[in-house]
């Protein structure tokens, strides 16, 4: 999985497909190796896990997508490249989260920058128990 083509020139669908590999990666582990083959291929990312009863953490997600970007140096700190992060981190969630209403959700956050393409994407399960839904959402700004 997100695994890195020699030679490729990254566009927006390439950065797409390296933030969601990077929601889907399995641990901290992983996300160190996809990090790796990405900075070779001249992208930054970050991944950062979520979690929480889902329309009350809609703040705390979207926070966590803009601090985890600026930890791992995909944005720096100015407004527009955090509001980039926050505005695709909202719009991400914005796609699935009327899914979750009243419910729990959980998941991981992946976020992938190239020049001025940045992705983020969310991977979470939604449910009560053991009887989960999942759900994948998606968003992409230019800064």
């Amino acid at each position: 999985m997100g695994e890195v083509k020699a030679n490729v020139e990254p566009n927006s669908k390439f950065v797409a497909r390296a933030a969601l590999y990077m929601a889907l990666s399995e641990g901290r582990e992983d996300e160190m190796r996809l990090k790796q083959d990405y900075q070779q291929q001249g992208l930054t990312v970050a991944a950062v896990n979520y979690g929480g009863q889902a329309v009350a953490s809609v703040t705390k997600v979207v926070e966590r997508a803009v601090v985890a970007a600026k930890r791992e140096g995909v944005i720096i700190d100015v407004h527009n490249e955090e509001g980039a992060v926050a505005g695709a981190a909202h719009e991400a969630l914005n796609q699935i989260l009327t899914k979750a209403i009243g419910l729990n959700i959980g998941g991981k956050i992946g976020i992938a920058r190239y020049h001025d393409h940045i992705t983020v994407a969310m991977v979470m399960e939604i449910g009560l128990l053991h009887l989960n839904e999942v759900a994948v959402g998606m968003a992409h700004r230019a800064v």
